[in-house]
């Protein structure tokens, strides 16, 4: 989700980011939605709960090795 900046990023935009469907992502952002890191401002949108979250993401794992495990 940081590749595609701060948001707010439809579900479907965020799940082609990944070999997977939406219905699948659906646990992982209800946990992430529970921790408070993101939050739905509308129905199939999420978006990150602090600004500039995205930039962070990016500095603490470059390169995409979040892709790797």
């Amino acid at each position: 989700m940081a590749e595609l900046g701060p948001g707010p990023h439809r579900s479907g935009d965020i799940a082609a980011c990944y070999p997977a469907k939406v219905t699948s992502l659906a646990p992982t952002r209800s946990s992430l939605i529970s921790k408070g890191m993101i939050w739905s401002p509308n129905h199939g949108d999420t978006a990150y709960t602090v600004p500039m979250f995205d930039e962070f993401m990016k500095r603490i794992m470059p390169s995409g090795e979040w892709r790797h495990g």
